[in-house]
């Protein structure tokens, strides 16, 4: 499949000559106007039967839409808990998504995708058309459910020797406490252990791609919050317009220069590598054969490897510090497994069982999405026991809503850094049972990664690379709130999309004994 191409709008200065040059525009304005003010838009059919959520008394289904931008998570507890085991929809500013009980959930996880349409939802999310965010390729999932997951164990030392030595040059172990900005340090640690796998020592140690990677989702996470302001009729105009949309293609030519000669010096010298580029170039047919194609792919997939394991540290550091009663456990723990093994292997890594439980534990309370198992189904629908969805409609699950269930976990509201560790003890003899207790684990009780084919294929990755920074982490140094700070810096809600704050400073020094 092609590649969407975002082209710049080269020759800015038509929107500086005489606007009475272009009246064609002014006209199409006027008209677009009135069509705006009665809510044109594209209206997709809902089940009467449904009812709408968190829409407050005396309140408009326009207003409820547009709070949902930063109330997400409130609004979807708030549908969760009084249509429990029901469907309900929650307005947005997309219209309203239809919200779906488990046993629905499960008969949709094996739908052919051209019906029950997961990569369309991110298309919508991070407004696809304009920022490339999103693709219907199939050569970088294959490779990441067989190859990476086949030869993990060859990458993850690479990978943790780059976690070290990012740490080294981003946060210099010093002896007082020192002020650090904790959200970017991370980011860029976690894109520099991600690049590891993605391209090797050469990707990794590439400064451009690095910065190209970070802007790519930078932009594109901003410049679909501002697409997002316009009406759909207004989207085409003004969305190439937009500096973020317009730097895009610029990060793709980054990209390629950095890419691009790895791939031709690996073919010239007949070099094999034991890294993703590698893989996708073994793996790739036809069209996906092509450099430049896989070059785009990797960039569009350094978004997804991340995010996800670029939010998490920040948050389970904001979480040690507003519980640093955890730490010493989880030190003595990594003490354990460390004098154990010479190496930080996939055996070792699963021995950090404190560790995977405080992390699940974090995402219970910050997931990167509040909406997970998102799908647009593109015909109508018919479930076994005859509920309907009507076509166009886009459906999701509550995840986050879900993790706060006192059915699911007793006291939901307070947290319990072990709760999962002690929830593995009672069924350690039982191994599908152990699975299902784990962080990167994928099922009905725990959708933070998706569930069923589209399930992140990458997220056993992930658990490691996240495990591999806090076993350096706590090692290495000693973190607390900076003085004054008053209490854990709340995340930035984006709709379904929950940030942490990555303005927070902490105070940090070398690890006293």
């Amino acid at each position: 499949m092609a590649i969407v191409d975002i082209q710049s709008p080269g020759n800015l200065d038509f929107w500086v000559v005489p606007f009475t040059k272009y009246s064609t525009w002014l006209i199409l304005l006027l008209i677009a106007i009135p069509l705006l003010r009665f809510g044109f838009q594209g209206r997709v059919l809902k089940n009467p039967s449904v009812p709408i959520a968190a829409v407050a008394p005396g309140e408009s289904i326009k207003n409820a839409r547009q709070r949902f931008r930063q109330e997400a998570q409130k609004m979807l507890l708030e549908g969760y808990r009084k249509y429990k085991g029901k469907p309900f929809y929650v307005p947005s500013p997309l219209g309203e998504l239809l919200m779906l009980p488990p046993k629905y959930v499960e008969e949709l996880k094996t739908a052919a995708v051209d019906e029950v349409d997961f990569v369309g939802t991110f298309f919508r999310m991070f407004e696809g058309k304009y920022t490339t965010m999103g693709s219907r390729a199939t050569l970088h999932p294959r490779v990441a459910r067989l190859q990476l997951n086949q030869y993990m164990e060859t990458v993850l030392q690479p990978v943790n020797d780059e976690v070290v030595n990012a740490f080294n040059d981003e946060i210099p172990v010093t002896e007082n406490w020192t002020e650090v900005r904790i959200g970017p340090k991370l980011h860029w640690i976690t894109t520099r252990a991600a690049s590891r796998m993605l391209g090797g020592k050469a990707l990794a140690s590439h400064g451009g791609w690095l910065q190209a990677t970070l802007d790519f989702a930078t932009d594109g996470f901003t410049g679909s919050q501002k697409i997002k302001a316009y009406p759909d009729i207004l989207k085409p105009i003004f969305g190439p317009m937009l500096s973020e949309a317009r730097r895009i293609p610029r990060h793709y030519e980054v990209t390629r220069n950095a890419v691009v000669p790895i791939l031709e010096s690996r073919r010239e010298k007949r070099d094999a590598a034991n890294d993703f580029l590698q893989w996708m170039a073994d793996d790739a047919k036809g069209e996906e054969q092509d450099f430049i194609y896989m070059a785009d792919i990797l960039l569009k997939l350094s978004f997804a490897t991340t995010h996800t394991s670029a939010a998490t540290p920040v948050q389970l550091v904001y979480d040690l510090c507003d519980y640093p009663e955890y730490i010493p456990s989880l030190r003595a723990e990594m003490e354990e497994v460390l004098a154990q093994h010479k190496v930080l292997d996939k055996r070792a890594l699963g021995k950090l069982q404190k560790l995977d439980s405080f992390m699940k534990e974090s995402s219970r309370f910050n997931p990167l999405l509040v909406v997970t198992f998102q799908r647009i189904v593109h015909k109508g629908w018919t479930l076994s026991d005859g509920f309907t969805i009507p076509a166009g409609t886009q459906v999701g699950f509550p995840s986050q809503a879900s993790a706060m269930d006192p059915d699911l976990y007793p006291d939901p509201e307070v947290f319990d850094g072990y709760r999962h560790e002690k929830v593995r003890a009672a069924v350690v003899n039982d191994p599908s049972a152990v699975g299902r207790t784990q962080w990167a684990a994928a099922n009905l009780e725990n959708m933070a990664f998706g569930y069923g084919r589209h399930a992140c294929p990458g997220r056993f990755f992930a658990s490691h690379e996240v495990k591999m920074i806090m076993v350096h982490l706590l090692m290495t140094y000693d973190f607390k709130y900076v003085a004054g700070q008053k209490g854990r810096p709340a995340n930035v809600m984006a709709e379904e999309q929950m940030v942490p704050n990555h303005d927070t400073k902490i105070q940090m020094r070398r690890k006293r004994t």
